[in-house]
């Protein structure tokens, strides 16, 4: 894929992936969240709000996560052998 127009510079692609990541996961979750809310009518709503308050507390929580996780992964995985 290839975007035209103003790009966000390269060494901020952690904080890109982190507010991309957490959008998705607070969209999903506050989608089954809301989903009792369909037969009234109001699943909009109910998820509109879920999802702005769930985006927004962990948002941070994602961007100040990810750099530990990936530490942690680094420690528990390890590159193959050149012989497999």
């Amino acid at each position: 894929m290839h975007l035209k127009g103003p790009r966000i510079p390269r060494r901020y692609s952690h904080l890109a992936f982190g507010v991309i990541q957490s959008g998705l996961t607070c969209a999903i979750a506050a989608a089954i969240g809301s989903t009792p809310f369909l037969a009234q009518g109001s699943f909009l709503t109910h998820w509109l709000r879920a999802f702005g308050v769930g985006w927004l507390i962990m948002l941070p929580v994602v961007v100040a996560a990810g750099p530990v996780i990936h530490r942690i992964v680094e420690k528990l995985t390890a590159e193959r052998d050149a012989g497999q």
